[in-house]
């Protein structure tokens, strides 16, 4: 039996206007102020002699490949992202951004924004525009019945109301 996994698939390519200046914030952090003050720790340890049992080197060196590996994503993704800087015109469906509150069969109130794959943060209330609840309830009006298969089986809510929140001024 072979190790090989297919590749996933890819992500979306669309971010709120939240969660694009949320990702710069934090490219930000980590070259302007945690990378350089890494870089000085490095530079502290090595000045101590040799390098191989250093352990403050060590680590340092590891901290600089991980920030680095992070930076060069975020790089990354943020050109291919998409911001979705405007609401839709139709803002009684469900599109990408909104606020959702689902009532399911017990009377039991849920609400979920469905953002980019990036936003997600192990935020409960965010949900992303891949995940298969968020493909079920897209184009979807107030007082439609979605259907969604889980883990336990499948599960059928109403929805109960569609927000969209203004988006700030660029």
């Amino acid at each position: 039996m072979s190790r090989y996994r297919p590749p996933s698939p890819p992500k979306s390519a669309y971010i709120t206007h939240e969660g694009a200046q949320t990702l710069l914030a934090e490219l930000k952090y980590l070259w302007k102020e945690k990378r350089p003050a890494v870089t000085e720790t490095v530079r502290e340890a090595a000045a101590q002699g040799d390098r191989s049992e250093n352990a403050e080197y060590i680590y340092g060196k590891k901290q600089l490949r991980e920030i680095d590996r992070r930076v060069r994503y975020l790089e990354k993704r943020l050109d291919i992202c998409t911001v979705v800087d405007r609401l839709p015109t139709d803002q009684s469906r469900v599109f990408f951004g909104a606020w959702v509150t689902l009532e399911d069969e017990d009377g039991e109130l849920r609400t979920h924004r469905i953002v980019g794959p990036d936003e997600l943060d192990h935020n409960s209330a965010y949900i992303s525009v891949d995940s298969p609840v968020a493909k079920a309830l897209l184009k979807k009006q107030e007082d439609d019945d979605v259907t969604i298969r889980l883990a336990a089986g499948e599960k059928t809510y109403t929805i109960d109301s569609i927000e969209y929140h203004p988006i700030p001024s660029l």
